[in-house]
């Protein structure tokens, strides 16, 4: 098993809103692979909201509910990109040699 601070935080929340660990050394195993795909779904998901907002805001006026929902989602967005680059940047800190 990994050590404590080598957990890898998980793309999801647990139970009131908590941030969700893996501990294991396998990093091609089920959990892991399930991880690294909903990642990959989550910084899909950020790129097309991003090309969204884009448009949405560089387009003629936009109705305030529109704008509401797509800022709603655009926070959403940056929520789960945040937590996929902390948990990248714990895997890589896991991984590199510390430097002196």
């Amino acid at each position: 098993m990994t050590a404590q601070n080598e957990l890898r935080l998980l793309p999801w929340s647990g139970p009131e809103g908590k941030p969700c660990y893996l501990s294991t050394d396998d990093r091609d195993g089920y959990m892991s692979r399930l991880a690294d795909n909903i990642e990959a779904e989550q910084l899909d998901t950020a790129a097309e909201l991003l090309k969204q907002a884009t448009e949405t805001l560089g387009a003629e006026p936009t109705d305030p509910e529109d704008l509401q929902l797509l800022a709603k989602e655009l926070t959403e967005a940056l929520r789960d990109v945040l937590r996929v680059a902390t948990s990248r940047g714990h895997l890589l800190e896991g991984s590199e040699p510390h430097r002196l």
